[in-house]
């Protein structure tokens, strides 16, 4: 067994752990069984799920085993939010999620082997216990003092809205899990998201007392900008996982827009590259940043890792199609479609409209006298070819796949154009 806990310490990935001598003890002596939970309060994960997901599979890689949990009983609950009661979901809505969320989980995960992982729902435990069963096996082992003193908790009883006892009970039925788990498939160790510390420590605590077993709990960081904002949203909203939520055109755009500031800890983090690779990476952002060559394999990497390498290389070409680096005829319809929607586009008459009106409608210029001083300098493109006629009227011809044209004015401000 190596010593995973020092390479997850040198990616940044502990934040907290009951007793992190003790775990990295266990870790080295032989496998370990560990879980990490997900919650259906959503139709898909968005990318700072991938913090715990891959810190999952670094341990199954390590020749632990890792229990993928997916809770169809927690999320039709909802853990505690800092303002307001989550809005409480069908089960038929959760049952769909829960699924879609298994789909996105396991690509990650190896399911064969000595390490195989096991995907496993809280629902099984749950649906069949009574509410007497739940409050003399399980309640008993709780205090209210405790409970009530959880940071979560007390900044919500202190709100106007306070909190029901339906969230204030989803950290009882997070213990559960972990006693569950236990007892069925002698897992250990829960991981998780810092913000979960609270409810990893029920469950380390009920087990304590109800089976007379010490166990552990490892949290990681949340990731977060240069800056101090939160990592994962863009002017769209979250990065989802689903695809067809966040096209991997739009996933990639997102790494491979990743401040030079950041770069380096997000390969850390999000990728399996070396120590040595990473290292070699960060010399690069410091002596050549204009190259972003750190930037490309983290983009590449994350992408792959998601999406597979046949949907990162078609983005990746469509990235230097429309820059003038690779051939936009090569672009199939979807992908093109995907890249067209991430920049400025309008709608035109083909047959009547110049390249002056093309300009316009793609919000590229302000009007066509503007248009008419970008074309004169030189900085029109239609489909990546300079225009140097400003009377040039588009045609059906210059469409590509997908029924769109694509503009540029200059190197890197570009639009899009669909027949009216």
């Amino acid at each position: 067994m190596s010593d995973i806990l020092a390479d997850l310490r040198w990616r940044g990935l502990i934040a907290q752990s009951t007793d992190e001598q003790a775990l990295g003890q266990a870790l080295k002596s032989g496998q370990v069984t560990f879980y990490g939970g997900f919650d259906p309060t959503a139709a898909s994960l968005h990318v700072g799920h991938l913090v715990l997901i891959l810190t999952m599979r670094r341990l199954q890689d390590a020749g632990h085993r890792p229990l993928a949990l997916v809770g169809g009983a927690t999320g039709m609950i909802g853990d505690p939010r800092d303002v307001g009661e989550r809005a409480l979901n069908s089960t038929e809505v959760v049952t769909e999620w829960v699924q879609r969320i298994r789909g996105q989980i396991e690509p990650f995960l190896e399911f064969s082997g000595p390490a195989a992982a096991q995907m496993v729902n809280n629902l099984d435990w749950t649906k069949d216990l009574s509410a007497i069963d739940f409050l003399r096996d399980v309640g008993k082992h709780y205090r209210l003092g405790t409970m009530l003193a959880k940071d979560i908790v007390a900044r919500r009883l202190r709100s106007d809205e306070g909190i029901s006892f339906t969230e204030f009970s989803y950290q009882i039925l997070q213990g559960m899990d972990f006693l569950e788990l236990l007892r069925r498939h002698n897992c250990t160790l829960q991981v998780g998201g810092n913000d979960q510390w609270g409810n990893l420590l029920s469950g380390v605590e009920l087990i304590r007392k109800a089976e007379g077993v010490a166990t552990h709990a490892l949290t990681t960081p949340l990731i977060t900008k240069s800056d101090g904002s939160k990592m994962g949203k863009s002017e769209g909203g979250a990065i989802w996982l689903d695809p067809e939520l966040t096209s991997p055109y739009a996933f990639y755009q997102f790494w491979l827009n990743t401040a030079d500031a950041d770069v380096v800890r997000y390969l850390k983090v999000f990728t399996f590259r070396t120590r040595a690779e990473i290292e070699s990476l960060a010399t690069d952002v410091q002596e050549r940043p204009y190259a972003r060559a750190a930037q490309q394999v983290l983009a590449q990497d994350v992408t792959t890792l998601l999406h597979g390498r046949a949907a990162t290389e078609a983005v990746m070409t469509a990235s230097k199609a429309l820059f003038g680096r690779a051939d936009l005829r090569d672009l199939d319809a979807a992908t093109l479609a995907d890249a067209v929607a991430e920049i400025p586009s309008g709608a035109l008459d083909l047959g009547e409209a110049t390249i002056l009106d093309a300009l316009v409608a793609a919000g590229l210029s302000t009007g066509r006298n503007a248009a008419r001083r970008t074309v004169a300098d030189g900085g029109a493109y239609l489909n990546n070819d300079k225009v140097t006629d400003p009377d040039r009227v588009l045609t059906e011809n210059d469409l590509l796949a997908g029924n769109v044209a694509l503009l540029r004015r200059g190197r890197r401000n570009l639009g899009a154009i669909r027949a009216g």
